[in-house]
């Protein structure tokens, strides 16, 4: 059993606002200890009434974390069931959230069904009034979770975790809470940023229809014209990391007010002044360099232990002078981009890997010898399930939708190293008619199948720009130097690309790698590079700081140097 504390274990604390995006006075949390079982059955299985249960569990931590309480794995043929009660604060609408619950689940308040979800990444929310009594009221919430046995969007979890697979995430991961809100209410605002004019779009859209609001900026106020206000933005200050200008403003519908922010920013391809790629922030040549970043956490799992912990691993990435993460295969609560956005940290934004049980041999060696299978063979790529392929769209829909506002968020990738990957040109297609004003990486790593960007993992042997390429080049994935720090372990059994035995070594082939092959790279045309990676992630020891975010194995100001001469070029 793991057992790894981080400095947070002790007093965990997700009671942050959970949506920084719209936020309102009304807010009611219900994070905390609920009371669960875990029996044999599916979601057909009707809550019983006999107030049995196995115990507490610690709410948004899933039952296999420490944080939880529950350090128990749910099974695929298994239902597991909490509950709460919480008392009715307001004689309003009550809108019940869920920031996210892996993977399916059905909601009930004071026995009566109100909602069902499938998809483990993404918020849903519901009305809960009607069922709501005067006095305490009971919630609910069943679910069942497949993780790897099924051809669902799961990214690394795996019942049978080991090397580059972790514990699965069961259950409630992400924040619930209520808000008491009017009976015409605003449920999304949409924040459209056009840096070339100038001007932001705000459009509001409420639970009725109506096109009737408000925005509230700069001490005037703004009302809305066929549904959306523009705002003009040639005083404001365009955000970068070096200096991530936010400017909040307030959207006003009747009764109902939400506070909200957004930024002037711009992401795009380029060419430096010798004529080779490069991409663009704010129209200007900028180099991104990165870490890979997956958000597991060694109390917590997908939840981090409170909100200073994500605080905590986006400034470490800065204080070493990269200024991009790629979040991994997972996407986070809307607290982490909050944090990008006003820390000033670039975000690569990958979808979920889904899919059945690939052939990971196939699909790494066949690439790297020159074959390239086209991705719409379903059965080469195991996504022969169409409605897997199906779930995997609406999907991209949702996190589209969800992370639309967030600045930070420069790109898109849709698919990592060919799992799950299908129709990627076409996907890419469909991506960016949700979202045309991102970057979008077709496929990282090795089924390219020519996309925009030449996408490339690189580990165990030097990596040299590719000769004769007529796409911007980026570096998606390399280095992967790994070291284990004793009592700071997940395990006896690591994982890693390069192992390395003291911190000296591991410094000094760090700075090689940079002066030897990135500097060099990026002298002849790389746009982008993303080191592996952030922290420690059970058996991987290839983290700049270890799982528990207790010891830095880098050294911080060598790191920074190195960054700060990756992008010198384009900070002059």
């Amino acid at each position: 059993m793991n057992n790894l504390k981080t400095i947070w274990s002790d007093s965990p604390d997700t009671t942050a606002y959970p949506r920084p995006q719209m936020v309102r006075d009304s807010y009611q949390p219900l994070d905390g200890a609920w009371d669960y079982k875990i029996e044999k059955g599916d979601l057909s299985l009707v809550p019983s009434k006999d107030g049995i249960y196995d115990g507490k569990i610690v709410v948004p931590f899933s039952p296999e974390s420490m944080l939880s309480g529950v350090n128990r794995t749910l099974a695929p043929d298994e239902v597991l069931t909490y509950r709460t009660f919480f008392p009715r604060l307001e004689n309003k609408t009550a809108l019940l959230h869920f920031g996210a619950v892996d993977y399916a689940c059905k909601v009930y308040v004071n026995g009566s069904f109100v909602t069902s979800h499938t998809g483990g990444y993404t918020p849903f929310e519901c009305e809960i009034d009607q069922f709501l009594i005067a006095d305490k009221n009971e919630l609910v919430v069943c679910v069942t979770d497949p993780s790897d046995s099924a051809p669902i969007s799961r990214g690394k979890q795996a019942l049978r975790h080991g090397g580059i697979w972790y514990t699965p995430t069961s259950g409630i991961w992400q924040s619930v809470w209520i808000e008491y809100l009017p009976k015409s209410y605003i449920k999304h605002v949409e924040i459209a940023p056009d840096f070339d004019s100038k001007t932001v779009k705000i459009t509001a859209i409420t639970n009725t229809g109506s096109k009737n609001f408000e925005v509230l900026a700069d001490g005037k106020r703004f009302v809305s014209s066929n549904g959306s206000v523009t705002l003009d933005c040639s005083d404001k200050k365009p955000w970068t990391p070096e200096d991530p200008s936010l400017y909040p403003f307030e959207v006003v519908h009747g009764e109902d007010k939400t506070g909200c922010y957004y930024a002037l920013r711009k992401f795009s391809v380029g060419r430096r002044k010798d004529g080779r790629f490069c991409f663009m922030l704010n129209d200007k040549p900028y180099f991104m360099t990165g870490l890979l970043d997956q958000g597991y956490w060694s109390d917590g799992l997908y939840t981090a232990p409170s909100d200073e912990a994500l605080v905590y691993d986006i400034e470490l990435a800065k204080k070493c002078g990269f200024n991009t993460l790629r979040k991994h295969i997972k996407v986070e609560p809307l607290r982490w981009y909050y944090h990008c956005d006003r820390l000033g940290m670039i975000v690569w934004q990958d979808f979920v890997n889904g899919g059945g049980k690939y052939n990971p041999f196939a699909i790494l060696l066949l690439p790297n010898i020159g074959i390239h299978v086209k991705d719409d063979n379903y059965a080469f790529y195991a996504r022969k399930d169409e409605t897997g392929r199906k779930l995997y769209y609406e999907e991209m829909k949702e996190i589209v939708t969800l992370l639309r506002n967030s600045p930070c968020v420069a790109l898109w990738t849709p698919f990592n190293e060919g799992w799950g990957q299908f129709d990627s040109l076409k996907t890419c297609e469909y991506l960016r008619s949700l979202d045309d004003t991102r970057l979008i990486d077709h496929a990282s790593g090795w089924s390219d199948q020519g996309g925009e960007y030449r996408s490339i993992h690189k580990y165990f042997v030097s990596f040299k720009m590719p000769g004769r390429e007529k796409r911007p080049v980026i570096l998606t994935e390399f280095g992967g130097y790994s070291m284990k720090i004793e009592d700071h372990a997940f395990s006896d059994k690591i994982f890693g690309y390069a192992i390395f035995k003291d911190g000296d070594k591991l410094n000094a082939a760090l700075e090689k790698l940079w002066t030897k092959e990135l500097l060099p790279a990026k002298e002849k045309g790389l746009c982008a590079s993303i080191y592996t990676q952030l922290s420690d992630v059970q058996s991987e020891v290839n983290g700049l700081v270890t799982y528990d975010r207790r010891v830095v194995k880098v050294d911080i100001p060598m790191m920074k140097a190195l960054n700060e001469r990756l992008c010198k070029e384009y900070s002059e």
